[in-house]
């Protein structure tokens, strides 16, 4: 099969989100004038090691935000944002937390999702999550197409929580594995991991 994206590809659901998986899905969480968010993001990754840099992609809008959705507003707004790490253990939490709410509803309320405050920028994390990346906000980029936008930080902090530190390694296994997202209404949960050493 090969079809343009343009014309379209014929099937009865789009296959474009499944081709690119796992995907890792950070939970972002902001703060804004109409108060707090939580919103989970599925293109999502870490760019670069020095200094630590991450990213993520908002694809829709919300009729009650003008051209984009309540995460990259508040954003603007506040220029800090924090990338939450949830595990197996919170997967029921990370889907509530997708409901589309009006402007200024907190996620964390709504979905029984407890919260703390970040050490280096003003916003909450998920208390529970197995790692928190606390960001400061360097660009939002818009892309082709409507309402689409990359939104590059630098982490100014970490979070880990300390059932997931094992021998020295970041492990989420105890909490329920990592959950990625696979496309459609899919996802996984990683459980087995192997090593390879990168040829000298």
């Amino acid at each position: 099969m090969f079809y343009r994206p343009e014309t379209g590809h014929g099937l009865p659901h789009n296959p474009f989100n499944a081709i690119v998986a796992p995907r890792p899905i950070g939970w972002i969480s902001t703060r804004g004038v109409k108060g707090d968010n939580l919103a989970p993001y599925s293109f999502f990754n870490a760019v670069a090691y020095v200094p630590p840099q991450v990213m993520f992609s908002s694809t829709n809008s919300k009729p009650d935000r003008r051209g984009t959705k309540d995460s990259v507003s508040q954003i603007i707004e506040s220029g800090v944002f924090c990338v939450n790490i949830a595990a197996g253990d919170l997967r029921e939490q990370v889907n509530a937390s997708s409901a589309p709410l009006g402007a200024g509803v907190s996620e964390f309320e709504a979905a029984g999702i407890e919260s703390a405050e970040c050490e280096t920028i003003d916003c909450l994390r998920v208390a529970n999550a197995v790692a928190a990346l606390e960001c400061r906000m360097t660009q939002i980029v818009p892309l082709a197409g409507e309402s689409n936008f990359v939104v590059l930080g630098v982490v100014t902090g970490v979070h880990i929580r300390d059932d997931c530190l094992i021998d020295g390694r970041f492990d989420p296994r105890p909490a329920g594995g990592w959950i990625s997202r696979l496309g459609y209404k899919d996802y996984a949960v990683v459980h087995e991991l192997f090593e390879m050493d990168r040829p000298k």
